[in-house]
């Protein structure tokens, strides 16, 4: 069969550039189109410069072609990618803790996808890494940390530094803990208004000694409101990565996330995603992977949105007893586990680094009030 070019652009068309919004000839991503017979060549330009973004591109083009012309052509791809050398840098203003290298905002858009039960891995993951690492629990309304290391019956104590009264935080597997959860009884309800909630956060901020860390880790509320813009406006953030399960009422408010770090009066660096819950596999069938809630959906939103995608964590039983009974189950050493959270953290540390080389120092955003409402600004 001779291919026709023709025939090829309009298969093209139903395809989408990865974080473009636009079909592939509409964007002007299709460059040139040789056949040759049963034979084609296509030439695509992308802006994504990610391998994930440039598998898909090839990936989409071989099965559209197959489906849409010719089942049996015989297609090259060759994809080439123009990203801007000079990105535009995220110029946040701020003041940072002595001290502390990196601070990194642990997200999710909605409650109830494991943005605790991740953050407390992830900073288990570094420790055992040999980094120095603190976790500072943001979610003032509903404190999970202090169960998750097992410190649930701890109270900080009070230190002198530098002639001032300071916190001294728990620390247990390695890692510096503060939480509202210290403060108040097992069955109190924190029932505080914005600025009072905001306070008590600066207080654990500002008024701890956190000593050397290389990592200090915000586990923030869900979704994005006041607690969010507090901590934006108190610290700068190095870095945010935003946590989802598959499915798409999670992933709908996971872009919400991203896109409130990314608006140009917030400009926090997004390190990237992680999909939780992705799989389910049954202990007595290791080698069967069950998508409960959907197959790579936080996954697909990384390469829609253009960020990085930080790895999958399956939905195990056994995740949750760790959490419950305060050892993370980045501690079982020798398990799938240990190696999902290792190769995740990994993802987490050279995104970090990269962001570091590229972009300039981070600052704290300010944040006025207009009508009740927080409104940012530059």
């Amino acid at each position: 069969m001779k291919l026709n070019k023709k025939d090829i652009l309009k298969a093209l068309e139903s395809i989408t550039v990865p974080g473009e919004g636009q079909n592939m000839v509409e964007s002007g991503a299709v460059k040139n189109i040789v056949t040759f017979g049963d034979e084609v060549i296509v030439d695509i330009t992308i802006k994504n410069p990610s391998l994930q973004a440039k598998k898909r591109t090839e990936v989409d083009i071989l099965k559209t072609i197959h489906e849409q012309v010719y089942e049996k052509a015989k297609i090259k791809v060759n994809v080439t990618v123009d990203a801007p050398q000079n990105p535009k840098p995220n110029v946040i203003k701020g003041k940072p803790i002595p001290g502390i290298k990196n601070i990194i905002a642990v997200a999710s858009g909605k409650g109830g996808v494991g943005k605790s039960t991740v953050t407390a891995n992830l900073a288990v993951s570094l420790s055992k890494m040999g980094f120095k690492v603190g976790v500072l629990d943001a979610d003032i309304y509903g404190p999970s940390i202090p169960i998750m290391f097992d410190v649930v019956a701890e109270k900080p104590l009070a230190v002198t530094v530098e002639g001032k009264s300071k916190m001294k935080p728990i620390e247990n597997y390695g890692v510096k803990v503060l939480s509202i959860g210290f403060f108040t009884k097992p069955n109190q309800a924190v029932v505080w208004r914005g600025p009072m909630a905001a306070k008590a956060l600066n207080q654990m901020i500002f008024d701890a000694h956190w000593g050397a860390l290389d990592f200090l880790l915000l586990d923030l509320p869900p979704g994005t409101g006041d607690i969010h813009l507090s901590i934006m406006q108190s610290l700068p953030i190095t870095g945010a990565v935003v946590v989802s399960t598959p499915q798409n009422v999670a992933l709908a408010d996971a872009k919400k996330g991203v896109a409130m770090f990314q608006q140009d009066s917030i400009s926090v660096p997004v390190l990237g995603i992680i999909e939780n819950m992705a799989y389910f596999t049954p202990e007595e069938l290791p080698d069967n992977k069950y998508y409960i809630f959907g197959q790579e959906g936080a996954k697909n939103l990384a390469l829609d949105l253009n960020v990085p995608f930080l790895g999958e964590i399956p939905l195990v039983q056994s995740i949750r007893e760790a959490g419950d009974f305060g050892r993370p189950a980045a501690l079982q050493t020798g398990t799938p586990l240990e190696s999902a959270f290792e190769v995740l953290t990994q993802n987490v540390v050279e995104e970090t680094v990269k962001r570091n080389d590229d972009l300039p120092p981070t600052e704290a955003i300010k944040i006025t009030t207009m009508a009740g409402c927080a409104a940012v600004k530059k």
